[in-house]
């Protein structure tokens, strides 16, 4: 019997600010099967055709280190300025006011290999815009991304160009 994730999901309005639904995963999170199901269906789509996860700060870590268990693949990260200790890449990406920038270690992904984005959400598309020019940058091929949630009326899957797009769950 497949779990319904959605009733993991709490929805808490007026948060950050007023006028936001806020969508909180952190029920999911500490529900293991409704977790051991997210991960499944995150994964499942990927199997065998990715050679590396990237997981995105802060909740693609906690999601993309399962996914890449599940997919038998490695995790790198990309990370906010100032996190990688070693040689890294940047992209800045804009913001609703203002910019924001990532980063990702200069040999987190071998030239060539085959890339799953994963992260907690895609809303407007741009954290999820410059972890892809980071894995492009470093030589590899980003196969798609992979969300728990997308925002779908935030128009982030076209941000996104041809990069193949799965969410578990969509919310206008």
């Amino acid at each position: 019997m497949a779990i319904d994730l959605e009733k993991l999901v709490r929805a808490i309005p007026d948060f950050p600010k007023p006028g936001i639904l806020f969508r909180d995963i952190t029920p999911l999170l500490a529900d293991g099967a409704g977790l051991r199901e997210a991960i499944h269906r995150m994964a499942e789509p990927f199997r065998g055709k990715v050679d590396v996860v990237v997981g995105v700060e802060s909740r693609g870590f906690i999601l993309g280190a399962p996914v890449a268990v599940a997919l038998g693949t490695g995790l790198a990260l990309v990370r906010k300025p100032g996190k990688l200790p070693s040689a890294k890449i940047a992209a800045s990406y804009e913001l609703e006011y203002g910019t924001d920038t990532v980063e990702m270690h200069t040999d987190a992904v071998q030239v060539g290999s085959r890339v799953l984005v994963v992260d907690d959400l895609l809303a407007t598309g741009g954290t999820a815009s410059a972890a892809i020019d980071l894995v492009r940058r470093a030589g590899a091929e980003v196969e798609a991304c992979s969300f728990l949630i997308e925002l779908a009326g935030l128009g982030g899957r076209a941000r996104l160009g041809s990069i193949p797009v799965h969410a578990v769950l969509s919310y206008a």
